[in-house]
């Protein structure tokens, strides 16, 4: 029987998309459910953050202004809130809104993926649905977006924008990448991988290969960098260029003429300085913690009220040292996931180069919540295919998976005690197993890398 509904689960799409929306369904009564009963709550403290914010914009007290800012710690672009002003509205069903439309954008990109699949990688349909499935019917995916997450908006906003591109759209693909970075800065990290793959051969084939014919090659290029820039700046990545660019300005214009400086603090500066510690994986979450209690520290000093909100005793020189290793934390990051691999992969395997883009972007960022690793599952049904976690007979994909599970249940161990417990699991316990899991990421990008 389990054959039997397995064959017909991925003969056709009607039969898995119809699973995957059951499953959300399913989540998201019984987050319902528990949130009713018990004091552990299944919504996400972001999703309160989100209805705050719509309720702030579209409902606001009289003695308040019509702006999502109003809710402290609301760190996103207007339009989140836009999105979710049905949660104004009283009842269950509308408060739920955010989570219905988050996880049918997880359908969408779902759908999409299937889409690249079949079109662009050639794969009959039962096996395209398979390596989709690993997308739609993944728990992580439906219950981060159950729970609230607007990252599944993010992913299919994404995948649009892989599937313009390699369909060749390249107004399209412009608007939604100005789009998509105005909405999160992070997909920012995929133009240069695009512009890169977006050469001649590509964009215009019937053209180049009237030019050189099969079994000829071009003439080698003259003229040193300035022949390199000159076949590198195409009339398609200049038009991409402009779109992308033109899109991010008039958003970020528009929403600056409404809501003013607090809108770019809160959406765009807010994160250079931001020394956010719970629940992050990062390796840096010490250093940040330290941070964190030596700004609130110095607060409390200068009015004059007593504080004790440490166990980790710092001097004041360590805390100026700290800040200086979260202040560079991004150039590591921004070298790997904008520079030295899309150069190296983008022209062999865009989907795989953007897998590891965002993998790097995620594992060397100074914030790493679990949330941020649907950022790049999203485009592991891509890469499988080809990859050697799959390959035979000496498969890595298994080891994998245990050791990138099994380093992230210790540091959630150690999360635990720290955030609800209120232990002391700093040194060396949440440390260890921060660094533990951010070298076993380091790894997996390894072999993505190499698989290009």
């Amino acid at each position: 029987m389990a054959t039997s509904f397995a064959s017909a689960l991925w003969s056709r799409p009607l039969p898995l998309f119809a699973a995957a929306t059951a499953l959300r369904a399913v989540m998201l009564v019984y987050g319902l459910w528990q949130d009713a009963n018990s004091p552990v709550k299944y919504t996400d403290i972001d999703y309160l953050v989100f209805t705050d914010a719509a309720r702030f914009t579209f409902a606001p007290q009289q003695s308040e202004a019509a702006s999502p800012y109003t809710r402290e710690t609301y760190r996103y672009t207007p339009l989140l809130a836009w999105m979710l002003w049905p949660t104004v509205l009283p009842g269950t069903f509308w408060f739920s809104f955010g989570k219905i439309l988050f996880a049918a954008a997880d359908l969408a990109a779902g759908w999409l993926l299937l889409l690249v699949l079949r079109r662009h990688m050639g794969m009959p349909t039962d096996r395209a649905l398979k390596f989709a499935s690993i997308w739609l019917l993944n728990p992580m995916v439906a219950t981060i977006s159950t729970r609230g997450s607007s990252e599944g908006l993010l992913g299919v906003m994404v995948m649009a924008l892989l599937y313009a591109v390699l369909e060749r759209r390249v107004v399209l693909a412009g608007l939604l990448l100005g789009f998509s970075v105005h909405f999160k800065i992070y997909p920012f990290i995929y133009a240069p991988a695009i512009v890169w793959w977006m050469d001649a051969k590509r964009m215009n084939p019937a053209e180049h290969a009237a030019k050189h014919p099969k079994g000829t090659s071009p003439p080698p290029a003259r003229g040193g960098a300035l022949q390199t820039v000159q076949s590198f700046v195409t009339p398609e990545c200049v038009q991409l260029t402009v779109v992308s660019l033109a899109t991010f300005a008039l958003l970020n214009a528009a929403m600056f003429a409404m809501y003013g400086m607090p809108f770019l603090e809160h959406t765009f500066l807010h994160h250079v300085t931001r020394i956010d510690h719970r629940h992050n994986f990062s390796p840096y979450n010490v250093l940040l913690y330290l941070s964190s209690s030596s700004a609130a520290a110095a607060a409390a000093a200068a009015s004059g009220e007593p504080v004790d909100i440490t166990g980790i005793v710092q001097p004041p020189a360590a805390a100026s040292s700290s800040m200086g290793v979260e202040s560079v934390a991004f150039l590591p990051q921004l070298l790997l996931s904008t520079v030295l691999i899309p150069l190296v992969g983008a022209k062999k395997n865009l989907p795989a180069t953007m897998l590891a883009q965002t993998f790097a972007f995620v594992t060397f960022n100074k914030v790493c919540t679990s949330q941020y690793f649907l950022w790049y599952l999203i485009f592991l049904p891509l890469y499988l295919p080809t990859s050697s976690l799959l390959r035979e007979p000496k498969s890595l994909g298994m080891p994998a998976l245990l050791l990138w599970v099994a380093t992230q249940a210790a540091w959630l161990s150690q999360g635990y005690n720290l955030e609800f417990l209120g232990l002391s699991t700093f040194l060396p316990g949440l440390w260890l197993s921060s660094l533990a899991f951010f070298l076993v990421n380091c790894w997996i990008l390894g072999i993505i890398v190499g698989d290009f």
